[in-house]
Order: structure tokens, then C-alpha cells, then sequence
């Protein structure tokens, strides 16, 4: 047996999936995978392995693996590596590595920049490949962190003895039992509190601790909230507020910020989610439940440490008799709307306004989908105008690194995920062009695919902050792409949205059954600016100006 089919072998016993691009280091690799029957997907540029295999791990919570080559084929994904362990996400990357025998002219040292994205790296030996496989994979596991996995190049073709694979047991991590004390002192502050609520994060999805939390809500008549990584998570009750942050309705904001105790749940409590330190009155205790090995921002004031649904779970067995104050959960239900601004349709600069478009997308797209997002200024509109079923059905990839240009090869991972769902990728036309080349790879591997662009012909954050600061906006301007045309090409069907009706040309691909990749083109303002980058204007000091007014427009709805 060669050592790729050993390391091939002993992976397929972990992994569901691989998202790959052939080089030298790894063909042989891919080859062994192919022999085993593991599900291969190619990819067209090397980040996009990575993507794939990130956003695999967030739709279905399975594990995946993208492989590449050596060298430059391993510097391509570092953009994708760093945001997927500055979002704790496991995979393996597998890649090729320079010889045992020593560097070549043109190999770079892997480990240490590996190390410099915080990305442990570990290397294939001769003896016993099985072995560092496992290891790869109890360390994604239980850090929550992309693993790579080195396979030296003079091994590619190297024979192993043919041997009983090693047993690696279940290499699960155990959660993690709450600290008892903790989950008393934290019942005597929910036994006093008078208007509670409950912030669920990505962590608490991941824990299955949904129910639990919303027994908890109930039993102190806390009103519910979710982090933009958790949305879908609690029901649509009229005592829940909807997400955290930019994205929240400002009346949902305003009545969080009158909680006078908040018990923050598998959420990593970030900059955005507390509103850049606004999100809590002065006065709010804060609690946070945990599996961190510290709280995760200094307005903690108690961390039970341990995993989200044993802790939420305990926290509900030590409470009794607590007394609700039952007109907290009346003022949440009649207090702000749950629909967002339909926008005027077409904008004073005569181009549409963006939540026109989400809203009217909204009533088009199919219900069975999983929305996929890249990063960038647009992303207000698809998380505060189209509704969540569930955390796993609304991902967004690179805010964790501040990144754009993830979005299409992050859309292939999740139809790989979830069989059955209509795949919804929104990108910007800037992240749209960085990541270009996977658009073919959506047309090709996507059975279902809208690409919803949200095309202002600008880096519209950048237009957005520095341009309203006074920098010459002539560098953050795009000339306006056909992505549409530039769809066809690669043989999706696309439309060019200029006005509200266009977008009849979802209703009607729906109808003749959904199939294939439909690229929507929407030329949108960027006269109007989402919520959340008021929100960063401010932090920065920059005055915002009004969104630009309507002008008459039948496609106004």
C-alpha cells in the first residue's frame, strides 16, 4: 500500500467530503480518494478548496477536507485558512510538503506561516501515516480549528507496510460539564432579575441547545435574542428580538438595552454583536455560558464554563419558584415591528434600492434554500430582510477575518452539505470578481443555484466609510460588470435587473423547476447604507449623509 492510499484510507473513516485542486503534491493523494469512493469536488482556485471545506463544516456539521499542492498552491489558500480558524471552524487541509530530504528553490517553509494563521500543522511520517491523520483530526475537533496535514513529496509514491489500520476511537471531544458553583451564583442573578433575556451564538446551535434554552426563557420570562451566527435559532415568538447588532431592528436593540440581566449562551460576545460596547445598558449583568476557557469580553461580570446545553440544562434544574414579571414579554410583543424597510424601488440616481430588491427576493426565492454570503457592505440586506429557518441555513463566510471574495466557491461547500436545498449565494461585485473562477465551479457542481449580486459598481464599504471621510472615491469605484453575461458564458442563465419586475425572472425559473445556476444581476444604489455601516460611521467619526430620495417608479412596492 503507497502512503497517499494509507493517509486517503485512514481519513475516509472521518470525513465526508473533499474539495480539491490537482497539483504534484496531491494527485496521488486525490487518486487514493477516488479508489475509496469518497466524494470528490474540484475546485478552481485554491482558496476556494478551503471555503468549500469551511462552509461543508457550517452547514452540516460534518468534516471535510480540500487538498492542494505545495507551494503556491498552499500560499492561495491562506485568505481562506485564516478566516476559518479566526472562526473556529474544523477541517483538515491537505496538502503537499517539500521532501524529507530538505527544502527545493522554490518551497517555503509551511509550518511557520501556517503558525502565523494560527493553523496547526502537522507532517505524514513513513512508519505510520494513519497516525497524524488522527492526530489532524482529534486537533480540528477539539480546538475547533483548521488542521493542515503535510505530505512530504518523496512520499507520494513511497510504499507502507499493508497493516490493520489503528483503532483512533471516537475523537469527539467529551463536553465540557458546567462548573456547579457557577450555575448556582448564576441562578440567584436570573432568581432577582425583572427583565431577562437570553443571547443565543453559534455556539449554542452547534451544542443542540435550542430547546433547552427556550425551556430556560420560559421558565424566567426572558425575552430572546440571537447572534447573526445563530439566526433561526429560537422560534418566531413575539417575545424574541431577532439578531444582535448592525443587523437588529433598533426598537429590538432599545429593549435589550434595558435588560437588567443577560445571559449570553455559546455566543463569542464579539465587537458587532455588542454594538461596538452599545448593546447593554450600563447597569445589565451579564452572564455568559461557555465551553471558553475564559469570558470572551470584559463586560462579563459571571462565566459558567462548560458546554452551552449542559449549562443552559443545569441552570433550569437550579432555578425554583422564580417570580416572572409578566409585562416584560407584553411591552417586546408590541413593541417594534417585525418587518424591515421595503425601501422606495428605484433610487433618485435612477438605480433600484437594495431593500427593494431583498424584500421582493424575499417572497421569490425558494423556502427549502441555505443562503451563503460573501462579505461586504451588502450583507445588511440579505440578514435584516430574508427570514432563517435555521443557524445552518444562513452562513456567512469571511466576516470573521474582515475578508471578501469567499462567496462562490463557500456556495459549492454548501450544496455539497445539504442535498435537496436551493443553494442562495450574495456577493457584492467586488468579492464577485475576486473570486471569479468559482463561478465556474457553481455552474458545474451546484444542482440548484441562485447568485443574487448586488452590484453598485463600487466597494460600497469603502464608499461608505473612507469616501464619506473625503478620500477620492475614483479607487473604490468598479466599471459596472455583466455578471449576468459573464454567468451565460459559463453556462448559467442570467438577468440583469434594472427594475422590480425584472426579478420575475426567479418566479418564472422556480416554476420550470429550479434547476442549474440563475444569475441575478441587480444594479442597486449605493445611495442607501445598511444599518450596520451607520453603525461603523459612527464608531469612526464620519457624519453620515441621508440616503439619496426616491423618484416615481411603478416598481416601487
Amino acid at each position: 500500500m503507497t502512503v497517499p492510499h494509507r493517509v486517503a484510507a485512514a481519513l475516509a473513516t472521518h470525513i465526508h467530503h473533499v474539495f480539491g485542486l490537482m497539483g504534484n503534491g496531491n494527485a496521488h493523494l486525490i487518486d487514493a480518494f477516488g479508489e475509496l469512493g469518497v466524494p470528490f469536488t474540484a475546485l478552481r482556485h485554491e482558496a476556494g478548496t478551503v471555503a468549500a471545506a469551511d462552509t461543508y463544516w457550517r452547514a452540516s456539521r460534518r468534516l471535510a477536507v480540500a487538498t492542494t499542492t505545495y507551494g503556491a498552491g498552499y500560499t492561495n489558500t491562506l485568505t481562506a485558512l485564516a478566516e476559518a480558524a479566526q472562526a473556529r471552524i474544523p477541517l483538515i487541509l491537505l496538502t503537499g510538503g517539500q521532501p524529507s530530504s530538505g527544502a527545493r528553490p522554490f518551497d517555503v517553509d509551511q509550518a511557520a506561516i501556517s503558525e502565523a494563521v494560527r493553523a496547526p500543522y502537522l507532517r505524514v511520517s513513513p512508519e505510520e501515516p494513519a497516525d497524524a491523520v488522527h492526530e489532524a483530526v482529534r486537533t480540528a475537533l477539539a480546538e475547533r480549528l483548521p488542521v493542515v496535514l503535510d505530505l512530504p513529496y518523496d512520499l507520494t509514491r513511497a510504499e507502507t507496510p499493508a497493516r490493520p489500520m489503528p483503532d483512533p476511537g471516537d475523537l469527539r471531544p467529551e463536553p465540557v460539564a458546567p462548573d456547579p458553583v457557577a450555575v448556582e451564583e448564576a441562578a440567584r442573578l436570573l432568581h432577582g432579575a425583572r427583565r431577562p433575556v437570553i443571547l443565543a451564538g453559534r455556539g449554542a446551535h452547534e451544542a443542540d441547545a435550542g430547546p433547552t434554552l427556550r425551556l430556560l426563557a420560559d421558565a424566567v420570562g426572558a425575552l430572546t435574542a440571537e447572534t447573526a451566527l445563530a439566526r433561526g435559532l429560537f422560534a418566531d415568538a413575539s417575545h424574541h428580538l431577532g439578531v444582535t447588532g448592525g443587523f437588529g431592528h433598533e426598537e429590538a436593540m432599545a429593549l435589550v438595552r434595558e435588560a437588567d440581566v443577560v445571559v449570553a449562551v455559546g455566543a463569542s460576545l464579539s465587537q458587532f454583536t455588542m454594538r461596538f460596547g452599545g448593546l447593554l445598558g450600563p447597569d445589565a449583568t451579564l452572564i455568559q455560558l461557555d465551553d471558553a476557557g475564559a469570558a470572551t469580553h470584559p463586560r462579563v461580570d459571571l462565566l459558567v464554563h462548560g458546554d452551552a446545553r449542559q449549562s443552559a440544562a443545569a441552570l433550569l434544574d437550579a432555578l425554583d419558584g422564580v417570580e416572572i414579571d409578566t409585562q416584560w414579554r407584553a411591552r417586546a410583543a408590541q413593541s417594534w415591528p417585525r418587518q424591515r424597510d421595503a425601501g422606495v424601488g428605484i433610487c433618485a440616481d435612477g438605480r433600484l434600492d437594495p431593500r427593494s430588491v431583498s424584500s421582493r427576493l424575499a417572497q421569490l426565492l425558494p423556502e427549502n434554500r441555505v443562503v451563503v454570503t460573501d462579505g461586504g457592505h451588502f450583507i445588511g440586506w440579505p440578514n435584516t430582510h430574508w427570514p432563517v429557518a435555521s443557524p445552518e441555513r444562513m452562513l456567512m463566510v469571511g466576516t470573521a477575518y474582515q475578508t471578501i471574495g469567499l462567496g462562490f466557491p463557500s456556495a459549492v461547500g454548501a450544496a455539497q452539505a445539504i442535498d435537496g436545498a436551493t443553494v442562495v449565494l450574495a456577493t457584492g461585485d467586488g468579492g464577485g470578481l475576486m473570486a471569479l473562477a468559482d463561478l465556474e465551479s457553481v455552474v458545474r457542481s451546484c444542482p440548484s443555484a441562485v447568485v443574487v449580486v448586488f452590484n453598485d459598481a463600487a466597494y460600497g464599504a469603502e464608499v461608505h466609510l473612507y469616501g464619506e471621510m473625503g478620500l477620492d472615491q475614483a479607487p473604490m469605484r468598479i466599471p459596472e460588470v455583466d455578471f449576468a453575461g459573464l454567468g451565460e458564458a459559463l453556462g448559467a442563465t442570467g438577468v440583469v435587473v434594472r427594475s422590480l419586475e425584472d426579478l420575475d425572472a426567479v418566479e418564472r425559473w422556480m416554476h420550470d423547476g429550479a434547476r442549474g445556476t440563475l444569475v441575478v444581476d441587480c444594479r442597486i444604489s449605493r445611495s442607501v447604507v445598511a444599518d450596520h455601516q451607520r453603525e461603523i460611521q459612527r464608531i469612526n467619526g464620519v457624519a453620515p449623509k441621508a440616503d439619496a430620495a426616491p423618484v416615481e417608479s411603478s416598481a416601487a412596492p
